[in-house]
């Protein structure tokens, strides 16, 4: 072979290899995705694990449980009607009750708390008196409470206030922490009160302030170490999947010692979901689930009592959150998008304000990365096509959009068949409305193959899957379930797959 003639050769051959190394490195990504969110594991979410919460005392009466209380006696309602500096009373008619007839609890410890209204003020006892009076949290510091429960009948309860008296309803008007008498718990005593438990809450906020300080870290720790595992990205590259949504809390920024009650490890996690990623050939979505004061009031985004209240004042802590992700982990070859909120909920977040948080985000990813993906959640409520012309002017971008039979009346009307045709019908329309040719990606970012149809049989599932992954397969982005494990069977894409009801 003549060696200055085959230089050119070589030199081509070099350069072609080079270009295939490049798309076939690990930085390369095969769109569409197909991948399962790991839900309760960095974020908690109580109902898909509910043993969870089991060693929790008085695990009924976690932050943010809402309770309406009913004086024996009166047989009425405690109200604190019309807010600021009202005076409580207990003169509303026990046939109904409204949201100033519900509290919301902050759990100071397992008998201790503080009552919340809907203006999200506090009850408190006027001037350090006996008087009891809603205030603002902004003025004093929210006034504890401590609940005893009767031995067998935990709804009838009696509160302790600071000065040392329990409250008692002495008439209609007049609500004081003054009774010093013994209680029989009959229902003529005035200090004894049934408690009905309107809702509760089931979060990380929830799990770790219940455990609290002695017993949550070690109780996050063996969980997070527990309930995923190298063997389950495993089992995944396996089985089809090529990417996991990973959602994360706000405190994994401030990691070790993230503020309290939220425990450090979560990070630790991260970093190993990141190496079994890559040593399986997955990607991975990291997903900022859980902001600070919520951004829907669900349990899922650390919320302590199912207020929405992130607002534009929050966007720069926000900010500084997706820094962290982005500076942490954009050299990582597995990392593939960064969502920057989950769920935000209309119409209390407003559109302009989630703009402009994702705008600040996307730059903050752009600062470490040029080639991760951003992925801006619609708002649930929002129209389907509310971010697309903002999303359009930046490069790299993924709407996510989330699909459930679920969360809406109608569906409960829906037969299998119907349930199967909305599929095929009006999702195929949904995700139309965010696929556009020349504009951002478009991923069914949660979907699951639960439904209100009842009766379905194992085939009537498996027609429901198959529809779901013909019409999601089309999202130009991918699309992840939810979940990989949950103790529901049809919500945990693991149990799918080993009983036959998916098939990838």
């Amino acid at each position: 072979m003549n060696f200055y003639f085959s230089m050119p050769i070589l030199f081509s051959f070099y350069l072609s290899w080079v270009l295939f190394c490049s798309l076939a490195s690990p930085n390369s990504v095969n769109l569409p995705l197909k991948a399962p969110s790991l839900g309760n594991w960095l974020v908690t979410e109580g109902w898909m694990e509910p043993n969870m919460f089991y060693g929790i005392k008085n695990n009924d009466l976690l932050d943010g449980t809402q309770v309406q209380l009913i004086s024996t006696k009166l047989k009425k309602y405690l109200t604190a009607e019309n807010g600021s500096e009202t005076i409580l009373m207990a003169n509303h008619n026990s046939s109904s009750a409204s949201s100033w007839q519900t509290f919301r609890l902050w759990r100071i410890n397992e008998t201790f708390y503080n009552f919340r209204l809907s203006n999200k003020q506090f009850i408190g006892l006027e001037n350090q008196g006996n008087k009891l009076v809603a205030v603002s949290a902004t003025e004093k510091f929210p006034e504890p409470f401590q609940i005893t429960r009767k031995n067998g009948e935990p709804h009838r309860v009696r509160f302790r206030a600071s000065n040392g008296y329990f409250l008692q309803a002495k008439s209609e008007m007049q609500v004081t922490a003054d009774y010093k008498g013994p209680s029989t718990w009959e229902e003529n005593d005035p200090s004894v009160f049934n408690m009905t438990i309107v809702s509760t809450m089931h979060g990380e906020y929830q799990i770790t302030n219940g455990y609290g300080p002695d017993k949550a870290a070690k109780f996050m720790r063996d969980h997070w170490k527990s309930y995923i595992t190298e063997e389950d990205f495993k089992f995944m590259s396996q089985n089809g999947l090529n990417a996991v949504r990973i959602p994360v809390g706000w405190w994994i920024a401030y990691d070790p010692k993230p503020p309290k009650p939220f425990v450090g490890g979560s990070l630790q996690a991260l970093d190993n979901a990141f190496r079994w990623a890559q040593k399986y050939g997955m990607k991975v979505i990291v997903d900022l689930h859980a902001l600070r004061v919520s951004q829907n009031g669900s349990p899922h985004s650390g919320s302590r009592d199912g207020f929405q209240e992130w607002s534009d004042s929050d966007i720069q802590e926000t900010v500084a959150i997706i820094d962290f992700l982005a500076s942490r982990y954009a050299d990582h070859p597995s990392l593939v998008a960064i969502e920057l909120m989950n769920e935000p909920k209309a119409p209390d977040l407003k559109l302009d304000s989630l703009k402009r948080y994702y705008k600040a985000g996307y730059d903050t990813v752009r600062k470490y990365s040029s080639s991760a993906y951003v992925i801006l959640s619609n708002r649930l409520g929002g129209e389907w096509s509310e971010l697309l012309s903002f999303a359009s002017n930046l490069s790299r971008v993924v709407i996510d959009v989330h699909f459930y039979n679920l969360f809406w009346d109608n569906f409960n009307k829906m037969s299998v068949q119907q349930n199967i045709d909305y599929i095929y019908r009006q999702r195929s329309s949904d995700l139309r409305n965010v696929t556009t040719p020349d504009g951002p990606l478009s991923f069914v970012g949660e979907w699951c193959c639960e439904w209100e149809a009842e009766g379905a049989s194992k085939r009537d599932y498996q027609r429901f899957a198959e529809a779901q992954l013909d019409v999601y397969g089309r999202a130009t982005f991918g699309w992840a379930y939810w979940a990989y494990k949950c103790h529901l069977n049809h919500w945990s894409l693991r149990w799918m797959i080993e009983n036959n009801y998916i098939k990838l």
